[in-house]
C-alpha cells in the first residue's frame, strides 16, 4: 500500500448533499482525499478520474476493513434510518482497528436529555464514538434550510408547517459542510473534544412565508396543518418508501415541538464564524440564491 505523507481523509455519503460540498472544499487542500461510495459503479468512475475511490456499503460492515486501511480522519454521516445506530457502531469499531485518529460526525442539535427517538439516536452514537478513545469533534445542526427547496417547498402560493407559531434555528447545508471540511483539515490537534454548534437563524413559518414573499414578488401564505396534517406527510412518504421507524419519530418531533419539549430548537447557537472566519448564509440569501426554484413551485410550473 502506497505511504501517504499528507492526512488521509475518508468521506462518507460523498455524493450527498453535505458530503458533495466537503469534496469540493477539500478538493485542493492538502489533504488525501478517499471518497466512499456503496456503488461499485461510482467507485471506478471515481479511480478512472484519477481520484481514490472505495467501495464501503454501511450494512456490509466486511467493506469497511479496504477503505479505512491507512486513512488518518473519517466524516461520519449516516443515511435517515433507525439503521444508523449498528452502521455507526460497526464503523467506528472498524476505524478503531485501523487506527483512525479523528472522527468528524455529524449529529443533531438538542439538549443532553431529549427524548425526541431520533435525536436520542444520534446522541447513543456520539457517546459510543468518545468511548471509542478516538478524538472526536461534534456538528451539530440545527434544521437545513435546503427543506425550503425540498420538502417544505411553497406550492399554490402556500407555505406549509406543522408546528404553530414556534420558531426553529436554521443553517445551510453547505455551510455545514464548509465547518466539516476545514475541521477534517485541521485535524484534531485543533478540534478534538469539540461540540459545534449551528443555529443561525430562528423563525417561524409566518415570517418564513413572508420572507419568501419579499424574494420571489409573490403572495406566499403560511398554512399551519398542525400535527394530524404531518402523519398524512409521513403516511405519504413511508408509502414512498421512508423508513419507517424514522418516519415515525418525525412525529414525536412534531408532537414535542408542540408541547414545549423541544423548545430549544427555536435557539440561535452559531459557531461557524468562530471556525470559518467569516459570517453564516441567512434564510434570504438561501432563498434569494434559490428564487427561480421557489417560483416554479409556488405556480404549480415544476
Amino acid at each position: 500500500m502506497a505511504m501517504h505523507q499528507k492526512p488521509v481523509v475518508l468521506i462518507l455519503g460523498a455524493t450527498g448533499t453535505i458530503g458533495s460540498h466537503i469534496v469540493k472544499e477539500l478538493d485542493d487542500k492538502e489533504v488525501h482525499l478517499r471518497i466512499a461510495s456503496r456503488k461499485q459503479d461510482t467507485v471506478d468512475q471515481l479511480r478512472r478520474d484519477g481520484k481514490d475511490g472505495v467501495y464501503l456499503d454501511l450494512d456490509k460492515p466486511e467493506t469497511f476493513a479496504l477503505a479505512l486501511a491507512g486513512v488518518d480522519r473519517v466524516f461520519l454521516l449516516t443515511g435517515y434510518s433507525v439503521a444508523m445506530l449498528t452502521q455507526s457502531k460497526t464503523l467506528v469499531d472498524a476505524a478503531k482497528k485501523a487506527g483512525v485518529s479523528h472522527i468528524v460526525h455529524v449529529g443533531v442539535f438538542a439538549e443532553w436529555d431529549t427524548t425526541d427517538a431520533h435525536f436520542a439516536w444520534h446522541q447513543m452514537i456520539e457517546k459510543y464514538i468518545e468511548a471509542s478513545g478516538i478524538a472526536w469533534t461534534h456538528l451539530h445542526p440545527n434544521m437545513f434550510m435546503n427543506v425550503f427547496t425540498g420538502l417544505y417547498i411553497p406550492k399554490n402560493f402556500t407555505y406549509t408547517t406543522y408546528w404553530g407559531d414556534r420558531r426553529v434555528g436554521y443553517i445551510a447545508p453547505e455551510d455545514i459542510a464548509a465547518v466539516a471540511a476545514k475541521v477534517l483539515f485541521d485535524g484534531p490537534a485543533r478540534h478534538a473534544g469539540q461540540h459545534y454548534w449551528l443555529s443561525v437563524e430562528s423563525l417561524n413559518g409566518e415570517e418564513i412565508a413572508a420572507l419568501m414573499s419579499e424574494v420571489t414578488g409573490l403572495e406566499i401564505r403560511c398554512e399551519d396543518k398542525g400535527l394530524e396534517g404531518f402523519r398524512q406527510l409521513i403516511d405519504s412518504l413511508i408509502s414512498q418508501g421512508a423508513d419507517s421507524w424514522y418516519a415515525s419519530a418525525n412525529i414525536d418531533f412534531v408532537t414535542q415541538m408542540l408541547d414545549g419539549r423541544m423548545s430549544y430548537m427555536s435557539m440561535v447557537q452559531n459557531d461557524l464564524p468562530y471556525i470559518l472566519g467569516r459570517p453564516a448564509k441567512t434564510v434570504r440569501e438561501y432563498l434569494t440564491e434559490n428564487k427561480s426554484a421557489l417560483i416554479a413551485s409556488a405556480k404549480n410550473l415544476q
